[in-house]
């Protein structure tokens, strides 16, 4: 079904291309070819056996005469006329491989009802425009003989199939046979393979050549089906498949005779029935001999081609909803289902039913060929629109339409529906068909303009020698006026259906090229201004001894302003590259992913990209011929600077921070062992896996960490283009001036701060939680240790030290130490009524902490010893109270009361305020006092 995103002029340059003929004046082409592997390869696999198109079609017209065995005759509700060039009056031994000059496959235009199914799909017929009255030949005169009756159903499919009547007859004869034998049996639990090769025998065939090859054919398609792609997978000491694959092995070399019930033969049946029917867990007794990935999509798609016209490959046969009916009978055979049926559809154009399979499915093999199939058809269309003016004019624009409409929904459905990123984004903050046309626009009118700058040099430097050369910007003007016309006239009135400022997103566009002719027309103002002065200078020389000294001269002489000139010329052009740079820092943290396996370095591509054209841009300042560089460069580094903070700040924004996991602060309460202490801890997020969700955090730290590393890089780099400048002087770069990034590493370093708390945090409060707050010193403290605290935390630690940088890995896992040291405080002092120790409890505490040490210290290989003692101070401090009697407790927390805050009442400490709320008779202070110290509201 590839051939059909094939236009007849698509696969080339426009240049190439013809304008489409009318109905009326085209006559029959040959079926079209399948693309090669290199143009699109098809989504569902490749075919590990040796069946060519041509066997892989008789074989998928043989599936579907003995499904509609007993309905095929039905005659068509349109009325299609044949006439005698019809394959079918070609002999068997002929080349097939040619179309037939069929009226009857041009669409019944005098059809009264049209097809359900292609108002559905929004498609037309060709000839259908007014002046188009009748299909060509079907009509008195017409040379092409006399038209039969209104053809069936069956040999609709027969023409479409390009199936000789010889051989339909041949196949017909062969099921009334089998059809006999099917008493109290369904046709899909017949192995049709093998039945043909008992029903025919050589007698059969016009030649021994024939036979040999259909023989061949059926074989093929036997191992295939049950050796090559079953549907139950094999297994390796399976005595069937050994036998089967070796009579088929010595058949294919030497002829056997099948039609004899022989002793071979019934090996063979024998063979061929206990793979047929192996059970795939179902109650059905179909047998499986055709239902297998990718053999049955490929034999279903070839079905499905046949609803398309054989002489027009875009476009659909009126008879579709008849034959789509028949097809899908072959359901049974193939192993399709409807969402199936979509996803081979989808390789045409039904993207909408695909759409909502999507949302619902969880099959991974269904999941696996939509995204190989969107992708397919996303890049095929994509390769025609980022350049649609090498690929359309108005002699083909009519094919624009469907091919931005393929490219759109299937952009559409793999972002919105398979894209993670996309989900977490809040709904209608991203309009991917808007975007998506957006970069057709920008790519395609970059790629015309390259091309028309390049030609104008031509023609420039062909014109040198003549007398008058033609100047370059009047020929680009010219050129881009007439591209702006072409744009606005033929590509608009089609984009604007999905993005409806398509025209002033390609004006912009244009507006943003002419900008690159700033090096051009500074040469030029340059020269005029050298010119200008040295004009001053010989009118001042030559009348320096008038009476006015030149003045009179000089007020002749207007100044050109070239300085001025120059300048605010070079201002838009860095205005223009910081927009420009804007835009793409938009279009790439849309399409960014924050994978891993993204970037061998660890880091985010677009950052690269990013980084990239900053370098570009400062090159393409450098030159400029102008001779104030260091004057303007400032501009241009605050709005590259702003830019990329830009940049970093929306890298971390949606990543929350320390405080987001931090828990809330629970209530005083007394320990009342059995009670489950709730309302502390966040509820755990609905989105990806935890793992997934660190391992991203982690590529913003390297990024941000990158971009940190690479402005020093830039500096030095600016530094040296500022050396190279003609008017620089040294003071001007020795002391860097205002030449250095002064927002972007302020970013940098906020961020990597933010983002490293925030996989910290979240790993202990949120991602461990269930073996922390859930599980540590639970009940009784000897039996709910630290181990399995540990154990989860050293796993994501693995993670975390594999996955960021080396020169940030230190502070995270430090950070992630601090998490640890207040999620165990929390749990000794805020635990809740589930948790109570008793002074014999306090070695287990102390031990669990030193292993929960030494884990960050791994022997030497971790954290250093004084960094860990450092960020343990507080919990180290507090421990020993858990050793300490209760009395001693006791004494000790009234000895600090009275020594913090005494008995000089002070309407500003913390104790004259408790003790004014503690005898405040009212129901807020009551509240207030039960929830945070669990004081009775009586005494």
């Amino acid at each position: 079904m590839a051939h059909l995103f094939r236009d007849l002029s698509l696969g080339h340059s426009k240049r190439e291309s013809t304008p489409r003929p009318s109905p009326l004046q085209t006559k029959p082409q040959p079926m079209p070819s399948k693309l090669t592997s290199a143009d699109l390869q098809s989504p569902f696999g490749q075919l590990a056996s040796q069946l060519n198109d041509s066997d892989l079609r008789f074989i998928a017209y043989d599936v579907f005469l003995a499904v509609c065995r007993t309905s095929s005759s039905k005659p068509l509700s349109t009325s299609a006329s044949f006439n005698s060039d019809s394959p079918s009056h070609n002999s068997p031994g002929q080349n097939h491989n040619h179309s037939p000059n069929t009226p009857a496959l041009q669409h019944s235009l005098t059809s009264a009802a049209a097809s359900k199914m292609k108002k559905a799909l929004g498609l037309k017929s060709p000839g259908s425009s007014p002046g188009s009255k009748k299909s060509p030949g079907s009509g008195p005169g017409s040379g092409q003989g006399k038209s039969k009756r209104p053809v069936t159903v069956g040999e609709l499919m027969r023409i479409q199939m390009r199936a000789p009547e010889a051989v339909d007859a041949r196949v017909r004869r062969s099921l009334l046979r089998i059809g006999g034998g099917l008493v109290g049996r369904r046709i899909e639990s017949v192995v049709l393979p093998f039945e043909l090769l008992q029903q025919l025998k050589q007698s059969d065939f016009t030649d021994q050549q024939e036979y040999d090859e259909w023989q061949k054919r059926n074989l093929k398609f036997l191992e295939a089906g049950l050796l090559l792609h079953p549907r139950v997978p094999l297994d390796k000491s399976n005595n069937a498949s050994q036998r089967l694959q070796q009579i088929i092995h010595v058949a294919l070399d030497r002829p056997i005779d099948t039609g004899k019930n022989n002793e071979s033969t019934q090996v063979l049946r024998t063979a061929v029935m206990s793979l047929a029917f192996r059970s795939d867990g179902s109650l059905s007794d179909s047998c499986h001999r055709a239902d297998g990935i990718p053999l049955n999509l490929r034999l279903y798609e070839i079905l499905l081609e046949t609803c398309f016209d054989i002489n027009y490959e875009t476009s659909i046969i009126e008879e579709v909803d008849e034959l789509m009916e028949h097809i899908k009978k072959t359901w049974v055979i193939l192993g399709i289902n409807q969402m199936l049926h979509n996803l081979c559809f989808t390789w045409v154009l039904q993207l909408a039913d695909v759409a909502k399979d999507v949302k619902t499915t969880k099959d991974p093999d269904n999941s696996k060929i939509l995204s190989s199939t969107l992708s397919l058809i996303l890049g095929w269309a994509e390769k025609r629109l980022l350049a649609y003016h090498d690929t359309f004019d108005s002699g083909n624009i009519y094919t624009m339409q469907g091919i931005v409409s393929l490219g759109v929904s299937a952009a559409k459905i793999l972002v919105e529906d398979v894209s993670t990123e996309y989900r977490r984004k809040r709904k209608g903050e991203v309009d991917v068909a808007r975007n998506r046309i957006d970069t057709y626009i920008r790519s395609s009118l970059h790629t015309a303009f390259a091309q028309r700058m390049e030609k104008a040099d031509s023609s420039r430097r062909a014109s040198k020698n003549q007398l008058n050369p033609l100047p370059i910007l009047a020929i680009l003007a010219k050129d881009v006026s007439e591209l702006a016309v072409h744009e606005k006239h033929v590509f608009s009135p089609i984009l604007k259906g999905w993005h409806p400022l398509a025209a002033g997103v390609a004006v912009a566009t244009l507006h943003a090229c002419i900008t690159e002719l700033s090096s051009d027309i500074v040469q030029v103002l340059r020269a005029a201004d050298k010119l200008e002065k040295d004009l001053v200078q010989i009118a001042v020389e030559d009348e320096v001894d008038s009476d006015d000294g030149g003045k009179a001269i000089i007020r002749e002489m207007p100044p050109y302003e070239a300085e001025a000139a120059i300048g605010n010329l070079v201002k838009g052009w860095i205005k223009t590259r910081v927009d420009r740079l804007k835009e793409c820092v938009d279009r790439a943290l849309l399409q960014e992913v924050w994978s891993q396996q993204a970037s061998q370095e660890g880091h985010a591509p677009s950052a690269v990209k990013i980084l990239r054209i900053i370098d570009e841009t400062l090159d393409a300042f450098f030159q400029l011929p102008i001779p104030t560089h260091p004057t303007l460069l400032p501009d241009l580094i605050v709005g590259l600077d702003k830019c990329l903070q830009y940049y970093v700040i929306k890298t971390k924004s949606g990543c929350g921070s320390r405080n987001t996991y931090i828990p809330t602060m629970p209530a005083l309460t007394r320990c009342e062992i059995g009670s489950k202490f709730q309302g502390v801890w966040k509820k755990k997020e609905k989105s990806q896996n935890p793992q997934n969700r660190n391992s991203q955090l982690c590529v913003r730290i390297n990024t941000l960490h990158c971009i940190q590393s690479e402005m020093d890089v830039l500096e030095k780099r600016i530094i040296t283009h500022l050396r190279n400048c003609e008017s620089a002087h040294e003071e001007e770069f020795s002391n860097g001036l205002s030449k250095k990034f002064k927002l972007t590493p302020a970013a940098c370093v906020e961020g990597v701060q933010q983002l490293s708390e925030a996989v910290a945090y979240k790993i202990v409060f949120h991602d461990l939680s269930h073996v922390l707050w859930d599980g540590l010193y639970v009940g009784e403290p000897s039996s709910s240790r630290i181990d399995s605290l540990l154990r989860e935390l050293e796993q994501n630690l693995l993670i975390i030290s594999e996955t960021v940088h080396e020169r940030v890995r230190t502070r995270i896992i430090t950070d992630i130490m601090k998490a640890s040291c207040d999620g165990f405080l929390l749990v000794l002092l805020a635990g809740g009524p589930s948790r109570a120790f008793s002074r014999q409890d306090s070695q287990i505490i102390e031990d669990d902490f030193k292993a929960l040490k030494d884990l960050f210290w791994a022997n030497g290989d971790g954290l250093p010893a004084d960094l860990i003692d450092k960020f343990s101070a507080t919990v180290r401090g507090v421990l020993p109270l858990f050793r300490t009697d209760t009395e001693s407790l006791i004494e000790q927390f009234r000895h600090v009361t009275l020594e913090t805050y005494g008995w000089q009442w002070n309407p500003t400490e913390p104790n004259t305020l408790l003790r004014v709320l503690c005898y405040r008779n009212d129901e807020t202070a009551s509240n207030f006092l039960k929830k945070t110290y669990n004081l009775p509201k009586k005494l």
